[in-house]
C-alpha cells in the first residue's frame, strides 16, 4: 500500500499526478461522450476530483478542481474546442459545477484530514497501551531472573567457606535456569524488533525437520520437568528446504507455551509430516485448551490469556505467526474435542530425500 501514501509526494508530483489523473479521466470521457452526455461528463470529473482529495494535499486538489472546470467547458459544452457558452443554461450549470467541484474537494480534503487525524490518534493510544503493557510484563520478567542471579551470587561470594557442594550446586543451577529465561525474553524482544522493523528474510537451505525438533526440546528441558513431551521421529521424513533458524524457534516457541499454559504432567505431542508442496509440524497438549473467544487474539502483541497466572511478556505466539508469514507460511489454532490446544504450521518448501541428497 506504499503507493497510496501519496501526501509524503513533493508538491510538484502533487499537483503533476492530481492534474494527469483529472486529463485521463476527460480523455476517456471524451470517447464516450456521444453516449453518456456531457451532462454526465460533469458527475465523472466530480468523482475524479474526489479521488484527488483523497489522495493529495488541499492546493493540487484545488488545481484540479479548476482544470477539471476548464477541461468541461473546452471540450464537452458546446460549443465545443472553446470557452465559448452558448446558452444561459450551459453556463450556469458550469458556474454551479465550479463551486460544487471547489467545495467538494475542501470538504472531501477536511473529511480525509479528520479520518487521518482520528486514526493517528487511536495508534498513539494503542501505542501507549502496547509500552505500557510491555514495561509491566518486562518489569517482572527480566527482574525475576536478574534478581535470582543477583542473590544466588551474592550467597555463593558471602559463604565461600561455609556452604555446601550441594548447596552451590542447587545455586549454580538456580543461575543457570535465570539466566535461560533472561535469555529467552531478551531473544523474543529482539526478533519482534526485527519483525516489526521488516528484517526478517528467510534464509533457506536444506534441513533436517527431526534434528529441529530435537533440539528445540533440548533448548525446553529446564522447563519440562513437571511436563511430558513425546516425539516419534519418522525415519523416512525427507529434508526440507527452508529457513532451519526460524522453523526452530517457532518449534521452541510453541513447545514453551503449552509448557507455561498446562498444568503438570500434561503431555505434548509433536508430529513433523508433509505434502507434496507443504512441510507440516502438529503440537498438541492435553490441557484445558483455548476459551473461544480468544482463539483469535492469541497471536497478537503482548496479548496474555484472561485470568492466567503464568508469566511472559505475551510476545511467544506472536512470534510464531511473524516467523511463519516470513516463510509464506500459516499458523493455526484449534481446540481438541477430549481437551487441549492444536497448534498446525504449514510452510510451503521443497523436500527431498535424504539418500538423494547425501549421494549429491
Amino acid at each position: 500500500m506504499e503507493f497510496l501514501r501519496t501526501r509524503k509526494y513533493s508538491k510538484r508530483n502533487q499537483y503533476l499526478l492530481s492534474a494527469l489523473l483529472i486529463i485521463a479521466t476527460a480523455a476517456l470521457c471524451f470517447f464516450s461522450v456521444d453516449f453518456i452526455g456531457y451532462r454526465a461528463v460533469a458527475l465523472i470529473l466530480l468523482v475524479a476530483v474526489s479521488l484527488n482529495a483523497i489522495l493529495f494535499d488541499i492546493f493540487p486538489v484545488l488545481l484540479s478542481a479548476l482544470v477539471s472546470a476548464l477541461i468541461w467547458n473546452f471540450f464537452f459544452i458546446p460549443p465545443t474546442l472553446t470557452f465559448s457558452i452558448s446558452t444561459p443554461e450551459d453556463g450556469l450549470m458550469f458556474l454551479m459545477y465550479f463551486v460544487i467541484a471547489s467545495i467538494n474537494a475542501v470538504l472531501t480534503y477536511k473529511i480525509r484530514e479528520v479520518e487521518l487525524k482520528e486514526r493517528e490518534e487511536q495508534e498513539k493510544a494503542k501505542s501507549i497501551k502496547l509500552y505500557n503493557t510491555l514495561l509491566n510484563s518486562l518489569s517482572h520478567e527480566l527482574r525475576t531472573p536478574i534478581s535470582t542471579i543477583i542473590g544466588a551470587i551474592d550467597t555463593i561470594k558471602d559463604n565461600q567457606t561455609k556452604i555446601s557442594d550441594n548447596n552451590r550446586d542447587e545455586l549454580y543451577s538456580e543461575i543457570e535456569i535465570a539466566s535461560y529465561r533472561l535469555n529467552r525474553q531478551v531473544e523474543n524482544l529482539l526478533s519482534m524488533s526485527r519483525l516489526e522493523a521488516g528484517f526478517i528474510q528467510a534464509k533457506k537451505d536444506w534441513c533436517d525437520l527431526n534434528e529441529l525438533i530435537f533440539s528445540a526440546i533440548k533448548d525446553n528441558k529446564g522447563d519440562l520437568s513437571l511436563h511430558k513431551i513425546e516425539f516419534h521421529p519418522l525415519d523416512n521424513l525427507p529434508f526440507f528446504r527452508l529457513d532451519g533458524g526460524l522453523t526452530e524457534q517457532i518449534i521452541h516457541n510453541l513447545i514453551h507455551n503449552a509448557i507455561q499454559h498446562t498444568p503438570e504432567n500434561c503431555v505434548i505431542k509433536i508430529e513433523a509430516r508433509h505434502s507434496d508442496t507443504h512441510c507440516i509440524i502438529t503440537i498438541t497438549d492435553d490441557g484445558p485448551g483455548f476459551p473461544a473467544s480468544e482463539i483469535e487474539l492469541v497471536f497478537d502483541k503482548f496479548y496474555r490469556l484472561n485470568n492466567t497466572s503464568t508469566g511472559g511478556t505475551g510476545l511467544g505466539l506472536s512470534i510464531v505467526k511473524g516467523f511463519t508469514e516470513a516463510m509464506n507460511g500459516t499458523v493455526y489454532l484449534e481446540n481438541v474435542a477430549k481437551g487441549g490446544a492444536k497448534f498446525t504450521i504449514e510452510i510451503p518448501c521443497e523436500h527431498a530425500q535424504k539418500t538423494s541428497l547425501e549421494n549429491e
